[in-house]
């Protein structure tokens, strides 16, 4: 069952949640706001 993960993108700066599952591996996205697809996951702090 996949989750949520936090996502920002490069491009635009924008902020958004979008499924993620650890086990997936790399996935191009894109952002919702500009359609870039430099976006990264935002990595919990621990």
């Amino acid at each position: 069952m996949p989750g949520e993960a936090d996502f920002v993108c490069l491009r635009c700066g924008a902020h958004f949640k979008m499924p993620y599952e650890e086990s997936e591996g790399p996935k191009e996205r894109a952002c919702p706001e500009c359609k870039s697809n430099s976006v990264r996951r935002v990595k919990e702090k621990k």
